[in-house]
């Protein structure tokens, strides 16, 4: 089947002026917007559970990052669904998991059979996040397609390749209600897209604003500036400019915090908003003590937790 025509354009300069503003996310947006917070008598399945689908054969450590950051974000209980042949790696890496092994294809990518597997284990948890490690090319666009036609309860993340499958059926999100969120770089919305990457670059304020009207999903375009928009064409802007944060493995850190916010009861803007600050001050605290370049990815984890609460300041009390 090939990809749907696409009558998406780049934004003319005119468009550009006539835009409103974004919103810049600052402490003090957050502060008025307290993530909810669990009573103290609650247990780990007030938290929320959260499912992570990732890894390849090539791949293994991405997935690792996600769900760690997942828990890092609050979550209450972790599953991870990977390919049979690294779960058992996976499990011993991650020993507060619990790791779920599906049938993989010859390239070492979750094969489109696992679809109803994952989409049953993903009904019940509070957020699947799909993607992180991933590869596969039409296999692993075919697994998304049948795993989102049969997801109906969590809040879905989709990074990394696994956006992909939104350049050939551009409405494959439009039944989970704005109940998704999508975390591409600029590349990857260049492919969701069919445009230009310099095109993504040079609106991209509006460009995630259309991104999210189309695809009825908050987008947080990732980089230098990371732009976040709803469907309702809110857009909001994180203007923390920190290289050492391109580095391998931190776009994973990023989408498991925001899962792992959406797990606790965030919604998908909330959690796109704050997963997005905290990501970058988590790589504004590493530059400082261990310098603008060489911080690992792996090193953001540890920052979330304390950042996280210094900025939840006036908690709110909530079940699940």
């Amino acid at each position: 089947m090939k990809p749907q025509k696409r009558k998406f354009s780049s934004p003319k300069s005119n468009e550009k002026r006539n835009a409103s503003s974004p919103k810049e996310i600052t402490p003090g947006l957050l502060k008025k917007w307290p993530l909810p917070q669990p009573d103290e008598e609650s247990d780990k399945e007030e938290r929320g559970r959260v499912l992570i689908l990732g890894g390849s054969t090539e791949m293994p450590g991405a997935v690792i990052l996600a769900a760690v950051a997942a828990l890092r974000a609050g979550a209450g209980k972790l599953r991870i669904a990977t390919c049979s042949s690294i779960a058992r790696s996976i499990a011993v890496a991650v020993p507060e998991s619990r790791v779920i092994a599906l049938e993989e294809t010859e390239e070492g990518c979750v094969s489109p059979s696992a679809a109803k597997m994952v989409a049953d284990s993903a009904n019940r948890v509070q957020a699947l996040l799909f993607g992180p490690g991933m590869i596969g090319g039409e296999d692993l666009i075919n697994l998304a397609l049948r795993v989102l036609k049969g997801l109906h309860e969590p809040t879905l993340v989709l990074d990394a390749d696994a956006l992909a499958c939104l350049r050939k059926r551009p409405a494959c999100l439009h039944r989970l209600k704005m109940k998704a969120v999508l975390t591409p770089n600029a590349e990857e919305m260049a492919e969701m897209l069919g445009l230009k990457k310099k095109e993504i670059t040079g609106g991209a304020a509006s460009i995630t604003r259309r991104a999210a009207h189309e695809f009825r999903a908050i987008v947080a375009l990732k980089g230098a500036e990371t732009f976040v928009a709803s469907p309702a064409g809110e857009v909001f802007v994180n203007h923390t400019r920190n290289v050492g944060l391109a580095t391998s493995g931190s776009g994973d850190v990023l989408s498991g915090i925001i899962a792992g916010l959406a797990a606790r009861g965030a919604t998908p803007l909330q959690a796109a908003i704050w997963g997005v600050h905290l990501h970058a001050r988590a790589g504004d605290a590493l530059a400082r003590r261990v310098g603008p370049l060489g911080f690992l990815a792996r090193e953001i984890l540890a920052e979330i937790p304390a950042l996280m609460a210094s900025l939840n300041t006036r908690q709110r009390k909530g079940k699940r």
